[in-house]
């Protein structure tokens, strides 16, 4: 158990927020299996400022359990408290502002990992979010721009000097988008040098890589993101590691399509058959990764267009297993 500002987090192990991933569908699974704090996707100030029917997606939270993070991405102190302030009244137990995301379109108008490189800027946004609302207010930040840019320590400094509760900590810098190997070093050097809460964010694909990455970086907390696609367990099987040190035995195949055919429905409520379909493409095919025959399976899933249809395809190959 640890806290965020007041908010108490039942176990270390943190589910990250992904763009197009980590809705409300996939929450929902997550929160069961067992992950301690959840965040959505991001959402732009923007879009909240002006009420967009998407962002009304993102931020459904009906029926989910707090802690709940609400990611937010903006480049401008007062629009995005303005936004802060949209998604407390919402029900956000946490805010997090986006400092790491890499995407091209993100960067190019000063957002995301672009802040990294104007310390100020991003100082100023913290403090006037931070201003505009009771819940607690944290980051998430990658290392750096590049190699020679490395400002993970004084930059996570001066963010909890403007008022944020903890930062999450992604190992690689903006230019690494995903490649190459996390730092964890790097998270352990913010660690010594912050009293905040600090969670680790990088190459944790197994229950083994959390231990490792608690016990080599320092951290509160670990935070997992692209193993955890098509694969909530993840979030289940590390907690148990944690505290008990057991592996649990993989989810059985029939487990997994089951687990796949409540994400469709969960998807279908609360986006409707026409998206809820569609997204779920994707998210199916990570299911099915590994299973008999699943590059055929996968191509059948990617031509179904009715809940009826996906349905017919993942419980005709549950009935094979």
């Amino acid at each position: 158990m640890w806290k965020i500002g007041q908010v108490v987090i039942s176990n270390p192990v943190v589910s990250a927020p992904m763009a197009g991933v980590t809705d409300r569908a996939f929450r929902l699974l997550a929160r069961r299996a067992g992950a301690g704090l959840l965040y959505t996707e991001m959402v732009s100030d923007q879009a909240l400022l002006y009420g967009s029917s998407r962002t009304d997606k993102i931020l459904d939270m009906a029926g989910e359990p707090p802690p709940l993070s609400v990611q937010i991405f903006g480049s401008h102190p007062e629009y995005m408290a303005e936004a802060a302030a949209i998604v407390e009244a919402r029900g956000a137990t946490i805010i997090d502002i986006n400092m790491g995301c890499p995407t091209p379109k993100i960067v190019k108008n000063g957002e995301g990992a672009a802040l990294l490189r104007q310390p100020e800027l991003a100082e100023r946004i913290v403090r006037a979010v931070v201003r505009a609302v009771r819940v607690p207010v944290t980051v998430k930040m990658r290392i750096g721009w590049d190699d020679q840019h490395i400002v993970a320590v004084e930059f996570a400094r001066m963010l909890q000097d403007a008022g944020a509760s903890a930062v999450a900590v992604h190992g690689r810098t903006r230019e690494q988008f995903y490649s190459g190997q996390a730092d964890w070093q790097a998270i352990a050097r913010v660690k010594r040098a912050l009293s905040i809460p600090v969670i680790g964010n990088g190459d944790v694909r197994s229950p083994q890589d959390a231990l490792a990455m608690l016990r080599e970086t320092g951290c509160d907390a670990v935070m997992i993101g692209r193993a955890s696609m098509g694969n909530p367990w993840i979030f289940r099987d590390t907690v148990h590691y944690l505290r008990t040190g057991e592996v649990l035995p993989p989810p059985s195949w029939r487990e997994r399509l089951e687990v796949a055919l409540q994400h469709l429905y969960l998807l279908v409520e609360s986006k409707g058959e026409y998206i809820g379909v569609r997204e779920m493409r994707k998210h199916a095919a990570w299911y099915v990764r590994g299973l008999r025959g699943a590059a055929r399976l996968r191509e059948e899933l990617n031509r179904a267009e009715t809940l009826q249809q996906m349905e017919q395809i993942l419980r005709s190959a549950l009935a094979n297993e």
